[in-house]
């Protein structure tokens, strides 16, 4: 897909960690096309969880080949999904979790309360869900953990010019333009000249502040053409 004419962004997104094979880290590091970010669900740090979830795969395992990944793709942003308050969940498992999570210095991450859902192995496990209350605060331990890590690497970018693709004003302010870089980061830039470059358009942005969750920049391209692709 990465060679098809007119598409100039390709994502490789939450695959299961069994299937990013050598191959598949080559291939996105050889295709233009193909974005330097990667999904890659963890779940849980916790071994005994993950084999609860049957989830086919070990912490340390996971480990692997995330690290295998960032050294085959250079520049390459990671996030994930993480789950709180799986069933029999221990103090000890989330601990697990925290440290992962935190050897990961993932980019961002999508995090999830536990919720039982009909038909599934977990929601007739009821006798061992976890207070309410105690995966509330393991939520809010995991985004620290998360938040220190996303502004130590959204920081690291500050300087650098980044390829955007414009998406159009900002939900918060309207007067500000916001869009993606190919690392998938949010950034929001003030519109420039004659309103703006157009919802579609690739801009140049000048990065010069981080925040956890995006980046801030300055227009440095006034417009650049749009193109079909795949944000």
């Amino acid at each position: 897909m990465g060679s098809v004419d007119g598409i100039r962004r390709v994502r490789y997104t939450s695959p299961h960690p069994k299937d990013l094979r050598p191959e598949t880290m080559a291939a996105m590091a050889e295709t233009a096309a193909v974005c330097e970010h990667l999904h890659l669900p963890l779940q849980s740090g916790s071994n005994r969880v993950l084999a609860s979830m049957r989830r086919g795969y070990t912490a340390e395992r996971y480990l692997e080949r995330l690290a295998a990944a960032r050294a085959r793709v250079p520049d390459l942003a990671v996030t994930t999904d993480v789950i709180v308050g799986f069933p029999g969940e221990t103090e000890d498992d989330f601990a697990e979790t925290l440290a992962v999570t935190a050897e990961a210095a993932y980019d961002s991450a999508y995090t999830f309360i536990f919720s039982p859902r009909p038909g599934t192995r977990a929601a007739e496990m009821a006798d061992r869900f976890v207070d309410r209350e105690v995966v509330a605060e393991r939520f809010e331990r995991l985004r620290v953990v998360v938040e220190r890590s996303a502004l130590a690497r959204h920081r690291a970018r500050v300087g650098r010019v980044e390829e955007v693709l414009v998406e159009g004003p900002s939900k918060r302010d309207p007067a500000v333009r916001t869009g993606r870089t190919r690392q998938n980061k949010l950034v929001h830039f003030p519109p420039g000249p004659e309103g703006g470059p157009p919802v579609g358009a690739y801009v140049e942005v000048d990065v010069t502040g981080a925040a956890p969750h995006h980046l801030i920049g300055e227009l440095v391209t006034a417009r650049l053409p749009a193109a079909v692709g795949h944000a």
